[in-house]
């Protein structure tokens, strides 16, 4: 019992990375109807800039500088690419950002080349024990990180100017034009705000128990958008949900692969694909998604 209540404990909190990294493609989708797939390399410019900083400013400016550096890393693509081609065709927008993602990931997997970059956390790799059940203080950290921002996203989104904005631009972006919302802005905060959640969960995906940051960390933003998927990819709520159930899922399927022998090696990592093809058969829009209604 104490073993999978170890399992269960680790798998919200990888959850809870996932589901910050979800929100990232949540919130661009609903500002511009757009799949964002240069989310990993946007996760992979914070964590790049948080490891090289944080011996010279210190790891909690350095992990701001991070944040910072990857939501201006957004906003960048967002204004000299995806501005440049508003109006156009969704499907075709989101292969360009396929083509903006291997830009800056060739960039910076060169900077990194073969390197374990460290990221200088405080917590390095102490653990916490409650009777007979043993977590990483990096585990603990990260769920109370994530809750904490996905909190003050979601008050945001509810109560400030930029959120409702966000929303009208997300039901009508025609009807929001007219009525004074400027969409240009909308578009520009919704990459900033994914970049600063992908930089923050690049720390904590590349703390212990992992080594550190390396060429293969983006991938995890993969693993992310199945949460996203499964969710619903216009619902912050789906973000949430989808990202622990994802989290949950790949932490026990890995921890009991022994068991699971006879389904091959490397279940944990194919659990979250298919948890997401078995939510889509039923509502293929998703847990949380807007079923599109078309009069014929």
């Amino acid at each position: 019992m104490s073993t999978f209540a170890e399992f269960l404990i680790n798998g919200i909190s990888l959850g809870s990375i996932y589901a910050l990294i979800a929100l990232g493609f949540v919130v661009i989708f609903r500002a511009t109807e757009v799949v964002n797939f240069a989310h990993a390399s946007l996760l992979l410019a914070g964590g790049y800039v948080t490891a090289v900083l944080h011996d010279e400013i210190g790891f909690w400016p350095a992990l701001l500088a991070g944040i910072a550096g990857a939501a201006v890393v957004g906003a960048a693509v967002e204004f000299f690419v995806m501005r440049r081609h508003r109006g156009g065709d969704h499907s075709v927008l989101a292969i360009v950002t396929i083509g903006v993602d291997i830009l800056l990931a060739t960039e910076l997997t060169r900077r990194i080349g073969t390197d374990i970059l460290a990221l200088g956390d405080p917590w390095g790799d102490a653990v916490v024990t409650v009777g007979p059940v043993t977590i990483a203080e990096t585990r603990i950290a990260a769920l109370l990180a994530a809750a904490l921002l996905i909190t003050a996203f979601l008050v945001a989104f509810r109560y400030t100017s930029w959120g409702v904005a966000m929303r009208a631009a997300a039901e009508n972006q025609e009807t929001a034009a007219l009525m004074g919302i400027r969409l240009g802005r909308v578009s520009l905060g919704a990459w900033a705000v994914a970049g600063g959640l992908a930089a923050v969960a690049a720390l904590f995906l590349t703390v212990f128990p992992t080594p550190g940051l390396e060429r293969g960390t983006s991938l995890a933003a993969l693993k992310a958008f199945p949460a996203a998927i499964l969710g619903g990819l216009d619902s912050t709520t789906g973000a949430l949900v989808g990202g622990l159930l994802v989290g949950v899922t790949e932490s026990l399927a890995t921890g009991y692969q022994s068991d699971l022998a006879f389904l091959g090696r490397g279940i944990g990592d194919l659990a979250p694909y298919l948890v997401m093809v078995a939510v889509l058969l039923i509502r293929p829009a998703g847990l949380f998604g807007t079923k599109e209604l078309a009069r014929v």
